[in-house]
């Protein structure tokens, strides 16, 4: 028997349809040799480190850093513990002789995978299911040539790497600024420095002074000639003086012949960074629309970073790419035969290819999809189609002018052959709304006809305006150039880089999480398709070590990443640097910044103790909305709006949290009664369960 195991049901689900595996239980399928269950995403975490020792319940700087000898896990609470036992069960069933790990094909699905494997303790073969498709015929041919468990072994220790160094970064560093701070301040290994990267943006913004600059423009029949921008006013009046009525001489025209080629495939990455640019999409929501099509096998795997085909799936894409080109009202008109050449190359990709649709897609009916899935399908399918349709060919044309002694300039383009652009137009004039880059309109204002020009050609009665203009500041980051500057960080000092030395912050799989998190932390908010950070962002970058906030640092680490997935580095080299990094990172910083001591409190004695927690024993501390414990993990709280202290119209006062840690019991006057509408004496008694919500009790005398 064959124990097959997805990352989610919905994938169980697909190759149970494939492989005619229909008999259900709960938590697996059964059929013919094989046994199907899937893992609901990660089913277990790593330990929190009160589960190394007790003593780490409490926050101490005198406890950093936090370093297991022996790494720890634990079961995620809840339905999917349920899972994971029935993932345990079916694993340690004697007549299962092979389990197929069939989770996504990708570092963290090996990481799922693993950690099931190894809670189970068991070590029966294991085999490896790579595919990029969920179609029935991909999954068959993935099943015909099932690898080696073995052979993924290093993948599997760079995901236990990425796993343990961000457990490493983000609680000694989160726990040591909250101790330094007095309240609680989130960092990560990759988190921190895209906030930095969003800081150093915002203060280049409120840093700029705007310059006024000066451009005599000439004005020719039928066309315009712009002269040099001039930071003086009175210079750019006395060429318009100078020039105006006089007669302007051709001096030169130049001619180009340029051609601009298709753009490539998408990777996850330039999926969002189109579909937020273009539609307005988060990049959380485009990968969340990307994994319900490949699920529905009409995308491939979006968890990519290639941009072209293998050649093995020539046939397939050509087959795919024919068929849209002819449904596409995109392309009416266009008589041109698919250059599939542009998209194939074996030695640029790795583990996936890049993102297409699948022939599915063809006869899929689109009105089951949902309106975000039908939009990225659509911008999928156009990308196919402009990838392989002939070049944008044009002829660049400057025209250089005389008059009275001063240079006019003028430029535009004339069209040879639209090619791909023709398809992209079309496309973008069919979105209600044009959310094109500035890059893009600028590129556009430059695409004007000129009329024919020939050395010596005059212009008479010229007339000649000054156009005032501003220097204009940075843009802030939305998540389309965000993501462009994540996936380039490391690479500044590498110009001839490949696609298998990528630095970058974060992976085109976690990227979109990232920003999320940041969001909803509060250390960054969403103005229209903005990005900008917020005061508690500010202050957080202001009081963390440089090193933390180290984008080049953490891309290289994402590199080194790479090299222990492709077995060019061992783990323990990796895990050697991560802790050597933190603990120095500890001990150079064993006392808070005297210019930042009251940044995060405002009133300082908020951030007195106001007792200790009766579950943990850490501090209790208040903040806008309630009293909250130190240790992140332990989740006591008393909300200052709760239903029990908003019904007796009283409110919760530091003063009573302090007793009621003290002694567990107030004795408090004029409580309101919602039955009886008149205020009441009596004893308020502090009831904690151990674990979820806090409750009340009330005792009389």
């Amino acid at each position: 028997m064959q124990l097959i195991i997805t990352e989610k049901k919905s994938v169980a689900e697909s190759i149970s349809n494939a492989l005619g595996v229909s008999q259900k239980h709960s938590g697996y399928m059964e059929g013919g040799n094989f046994l199907i269950s899937w893992c609901a995403g990660h089913l277990l975490e790593l330990a929190a480190p009160d589960e190394y020792d007790s003593k780490f319940a409490k926050w101490r700087y005198a406890d950093l850093p936090i370093i297991p000898d022996k790494w720890l896990y634990s079961a995620i609470k809840g339905q999917k513990a349920a899972q994971l036992k029935t993932l345990k069960d079916l694993m340690k069933r004697p007549d299962v002789e092979c389990i197929i790990n069939a989770c996504d094909a990708g570092r963290e699905g090996e990481n799922i995978f693993r950690s099931v494997y190894n809670y189970a303790k068991i070590s029966k073969q294991t085999k490896r299911l790579w595919i990029a498709s969920l179609e029935n015929a991909a999954i068959k041919a993935g099943f015909s040539k099932l690898a080696d468990g073995r052979n993924y072994d290093n993948l599997a220790a760079a995901a236990s790497c990425r796993e343990r160094a961000d457990w490493l970064v983000g609680i000694c560093g989160t726990r040591l600024m909250s101790v330094l701070y007095g309240t609680l301040l989130n960092t990560g290994r990759v988190q921190s420095p895209t906030l930095a990267m969003l800081v150093k943006r915002d203060a280049d913004i409120s840093c700029f002074v705007k310059e006024p600059f000066y451009t005599p423009v000439m004005d020719c029949t039928g066309f315009a000639a712009s002269g040099d921008k001039l930071k003086d006013r009175q210079s750019a009046e006395d060429i318009r003086n100078n020039c105006s009525g006089k007669d302007a001489v051709v001096r030169s025209v130049e001619r180009q012949k340029k051609s601009e080629s298709p753009p490539k495939l998408y990777d996850l990455t330039a999926l969002q960074r189109d579909a937020n640019r273009l539609l307005g999409y988060t990049a959380a929501q485009t990968l969340e629309y990307a994994q319900a099509l490949y699920e529905r096998a009409i995308l491939s795997y979006p968890r990519v970073d290639s941009r072209y085909l293998t050649s093995d799936m020539h046939g397939t894409a050509e087959t795919v790419i024919t068929s849209l080109k002819a449904q596409s009202p995109y392309c009416i008109g266009m008589g041109f035969t698919p250059d599939m050449g542009r998209i194939i190359n074996d030695k640029l990709v790795t583990d996936h290819h890049a993102i297409i649709a699948t022939p599915t897609a063809l006869s899929a009916n689109l009105t089951a999809l949902s309106a975000g899935e039908r939009d990225i399908l659509n911008l999928v399918s156009v990308r196919m189609l402009c990838a392989v349709a002939p070049a944008h060919i044009y002829e660049a044309v400057t025209t250089v002018l005389d008059c009275a002694g001063h240079t006019f300039t003028t430029k535009g383009k004339i069209i040879i052959t639209d090619g791909f652009k023709a398809i992209d137009t079309a496309f973008k004039a069919s979105l209600k709304t044009s959310q094109e880059s500035g890059e893009e309109a600028d590129e556009i204002e430059e695409a004007n006809e000129l009329p024919g020009f020939s050395e010596g050609q005059t212009f008479g009665n010229v007339s000649v305006t000054v156009k005032e203009g501003f220097t204009t500041p940075p843009r802030p980051y939305t998540e389309d150039t965000l993501l462009s500057s994540m996936e380039s960080a490391g690479t500044a000092d590498v110009p001839d880089i490949s696609q298998f030395e990528r630095r970058g912050l974060g992976t085109p799989a976690t990227r979109a999480a990232i920003i999320e998190k940041l969001v909803k932390t509060g250390f960054v908010e969403r103005k229209k398709k903005n990005l900008i950070p917020t005061d508690k962002g500010l202050n957080l970058i202001a009081v963390l070590p440089d090193a933390l906030t180290s984008a080049k640092l953490t891309a290289e680490w994402e590199y080194m990443l790479m090299q222990v997935g492709l077995g060019e580095l061992s783990d323990k080299k990796f895990m050697d640097g991560i802790t050597n990094f933190i603990t120095t990172i500890v001990k150079e910083n064993n006392t808070l910044k005297p210019e930042f001591a009251n940044l995060f409190g405002g009133d300082k004695n908020k951030n007195e103790p106001l007792g200790i927690c009766p579950r943990c024993t850490s501090a209790i501390r208040e903040n806008e909305s309630g009293y909250f414990c130190d240790t992140q993990t332990c989740f006591f709280k008393l909300w200052k709006r709760s239903k029990f202290w908003t019904a007796k119209k009283r409110p919760l006062t530091a003063d009573i949290v302090s007793a009621l840690l003290k002694g567990g019991e107030i004795a408090l006057k004029g409580l309101y009664s919602e039955k009886t509408g008149k205020k009441y004496d009596a004893i308020v008694i502090l009831d904690d369960p151990g674990e979820g919500y806090v409750n009340f009790k009330l005792k009389f005398k």
